[in-house]
């Protein structure tokens, strides 16, 4: 009980901060993504970018997001049931291939020989910087054609006791479904292309990054919760406990005293 209620409190304390991080970065995240699904939808066959090239799929690759540790509730085992959904049902007749980032992902999916990559020190010094590296390696291995689509599935932050499964595709770029009565005729400044070699890259790479800071938030609401009841389990047993062995002494004093009654009756008689 001490340990779980231990445990509960530094995942609160964890929380604020990373529930304060990802809270800060949405509207910036979703605002760039917008943006950037808005300019895929007027490109041209020959302005178009290598990121939103639609190719037959065949060969797939999930990231997987989960934590390096356990004692988070749900938290990881959704994350592997998705992806097994995903790789039985909407991916059977596919190639899938599999980065895990965190540790519970790497050792569910290893025994597949299929991990590319564990990137599960990423939540040793989780910065932008160091994401981007995970996101370039991605875009690289899209643009060589060695996977036809990318998707990340991670765990969305609501609050600290509701964590959303999404499934979110990362490469191709979808491009926005525009009604023929909304105007997206742009001016671009420089030019369009110059615009979408800068802003594609760097919409992607903070797309993955607001991911895993979600992920990251969403496991410290998890663990929190779940400690959170673990020392409400231990509180009530431990009353149960204490309950039962008063009684048991209570018995056995009982015993005691019959005991002493009786010898002192013997004694008499």
């Amino acid at each position: 009980m001490q340990i779980t209620s231990a445990m509960k409190m530094v995942s609160a304390a964890k929380l604020k901060k990373a529930q304060d991080a990802i809270t800060a970065m949405r509207p910036y995240s979703n605002k760039l993504t917008e943006l950037l699904q808005s300019l895929s939808a007027t490109l041209d066959a020959d302005s178009g970018s290598k990121y939103a090239e639609q190719r037959e799929i065949q060969k797939v690759l999930i990231v997987a997001v989960t934590s390096n540790r356990g004692l988070a509730g749900a938290f990881n085992s959704n994350i592997i049931k998705e992806v097994t959904h995903l790789t039985n049902e909407t991916y059977a007749t596919k190639e899938v291939s599999y980065l895990a980032i965190g540790k519970k992902a790497n050792d569910a999916f290893k025994k597949t020989n299929k991990v590319i990559a564990d990137k599960s020190d990423l939540y040793d010094d989780l910065t932008f910087d160091n994401v981007s590296e995970i996101a370039e390696m991605l875009m690289e291995k899209f643009v060589s054609g060695e996977f036809d689509k990318i998707e990340v599935v991670y765990n969305h932050f609501k609050n600290a006791a509701t964590q959303i499964v999404m499934t979110e595709q990362f490469l191709p770029i979808v491009p926005v479904e525009t009604d023929d009565n909304v105007n997206l005729d742009y001016v671009f400044e420089p030019s369009k292309l110059e615009i979408v070699e800068e802003l594609i890259p760097k919409s992607l790479k903070t797309q993955l990054y607001k991911g895993i800071r979600d992920s990251f938030a969403s496991e410290h609401g998890a663990r929190m919760t779940a400690m959170h009841k673990a020392t409400d389990n231990a509180t009530e047993l431990r009353d149960q406990l204490k309950l039962t062995y008063n009684k048991a002494r209570q018995a056995a004093i009982t015993n005691e005293i019959l005991e002493i009654v009786g010898g002192a009756e013997a004694l008499n008689n």
